[in-house]
């Protein structure tokens, strides 16, 4: 298969549409103006042209228009910018997930640190932190930073403080969302399951060298330390430097496993995402690539199962398993047909190998 450039048939799709007649258009208004003298003024003619008169009829023969080169690769642009509209959440709920998160940061400001603030001592993390999203959004993850004089007042304490304190700032936040089904504190948040955006608070304190520690109840309760800025910081440098397609390609995937059922996580799907693509040679390109990054990619997991990744700014190792492999392979399958169709221009067979990896947010007809 030759390698696709940045769409090279521009050019050609310019002249094919710029007039209904596909020989018109390769004129320019003088020669048109020229052969309107010689063809007459009527439109009446073959493929939208003058009509010819009596002393050029002997030419009709020659006047078909000469073949345009097929342009490869028709769809891709239109089909993956499709899907990607389709699995970016809508702005009613972006506005929730925003009311919702908003809400939550300012009763915690106001009790913990005395002031009305919806955004200070806080951050967001996940998918809203990461801007890698899919629709419907599944709960909204904020990192709240209580005061230091909460830290030396558990740390006095004997047990699981972690627990303890969870337990604290869930009763905090059940002052102001009374009315709200049973807050949940257990493992490392507060779960406020709203119904429409869930909201989960993780809760830790900024300490003297910049770093963040979270709460972890697990295993008698202990506190580890966040990679949450490194990672939002390691993914804006990757997408910054590889033409904006981390975060296109993490939604892209993260859209696969859910719709596939993928027991990988997330922050996996991101921390590959950027490890492929700052490898891969198609990186500098454009949309126009976005079904052989698709592929590719699939098949760069493939190769790293039961290896490890490591995470930024602590540098800790994460076993990446192989519980997904099969999915990986079936999906890299499909990804390869789809891939091959759509150079044939193959527009259904390519959209119903797409819907087998995205489902219904890939369309099957995109023109």
């Amino acid at each position: 298969m030759p390698l696709p450039t940045d769409n090279p048939f521009n050019v050609l799709l310019s002249l094919s549409t710029a007039s209904s007649s596909p020989l018109g258009s390769l004129y320019g208004a003088s020669e048109q103006s020229a052969n309107a003298g010689i063809f007459g003024s009527g439109l009446n003619g073959p493929f939208g042209l003058p009509a010819p008169t009596s002393h050029v009829n002997a030419l009709t023969p020659f006047l078909t228009p000469p073949s345009i080169p097929p342009h490869l690769w028709f769809y891709v642009v239109r089909r993956f910018q499709r899907i990607l509209n389709n699995i970016a959440i809508t702005t009613a709920q972006r506005e929730d997930g925003e009311k919702k998160h908003a809400g939550v940061r300012s009763a915690l400001n106001r009790h913990y640190w005395n002031v009305a603030s919806d955004t200070a001592n806080s951050l967001l993390i996940g998918s809203w932190g990461k801007d890698t999203r899919v629709r419907p959004s599944r709960d909204v993850d904020i990192l709240f930073l209580l005061p230091p004089s909460v830290y030396r007042q558990y740390q006095s304490r004997a047990g699981n403080r972690q627990s303890a304190l969870l337990q604290e700032v869930k009763e905090v936040l059940r002052t102001t969302y009374s009315q709200t089904a049973t807050l949940r504190a257990d493992g490392q948040v507060v779960l406020l399951p709203f119904n429409t955006m869930p909201v989960e608070v993780a809760v830790g304190f900024r300490c003297t060298d910049g770093s963040i520690i979270y709460c972890d109840t697990n295993d008698g309760g202990s506190y580890k330390t966040s990679t949450a800025e490194a990672e939002v910081a390691d993914l804006r440098t990757a997408d910054l430097t590889c033409n904006a397609n981390v975060l296109p390609l993490a939604r892209l995937m993260k859209q696969w496993q859910r719709e596939c059922n993928v027991p990988l996580k997330s922050f996996q799907i991101e921390r590959l995402a950027v490890e492929f693509l700052r490898s891969w040679s198609y990186r500098h390109h454009s949309l126009f690539y976005y079904d052989w990054m698709v592929r590719d990619f699939l098949g760069f997991i493939i190769g790293r199962a039961n290896t490890t990744l490591f995470m930024p700014g602590t540098f800790e190792a994460v076993p990446l398993g192989d519980a997904w492999l099969s999915r990986a392979q079936t999906a890299y399958k499909n990804a390869v047909s789809a891939a091959d169709n759509e150079y044939g221009n193959y527009e259904a067979p390519a959209g119903q190998d797409w819907q087998k990896i995205f489902g219904a947010a890939a369309p099957v007809l995109v023109s």
